[in-house]
């Protein structure tokens, strides 16, 4: 996490000002409720934006760089996990944003189960 992180939330939080501003500009009479929902809505999309690249930025997210003795364990037998390749996960965040994740697929060698290591 470096400067391109700064300049992308930057640029996003930049563009979250602005469009308020001109939402407001466009929505002179709007209740209170109406503009918190506006605000949360661009919000939202900065917070998935923020988690997405947190997460992608973590260890858990290409285990290949690490050795055996440094990938996690399964959480259910403590057998040390095996990469089955990179998979694609998409989810919701909590203001309803997508949030993308490409990351290591694992499963335990010993019961045979299978998730995305967390972090």
């Amino acid at each position: 996490m470096g400067k391109a992180f700064d300049r992308e939330w930057h640029t996003l939080s930049e563009e979250i000002l602005t469009g308020m501003k001109e939402w407001r500009l466009q929505h002179p009479r709007a209740t209170l409720k109406e503009m918190e929902e506006a605000l949360h809505e661009r919000m939202a999309r900065l917070e998935a934006r923020m988690l997405q690249d947190m997460a992608l930025a973590s260890k858990s997210a290409d285990l290949s760089e690490l050795s055996a003795e440094e990938r996690p364990v399964c959480p259910h037998c403590g057998a040390r996990l095996r990469r089955r390749g990179k998979r694609v996960r998409h989810l919701q965040a909590q203001g309803g944003a997508e949030i993308v994740l490409e990351r290591d697929y694992v499963v335990c060698p010993s019961c045979q189960r299978g998730f995305f290591p967390p972090g």
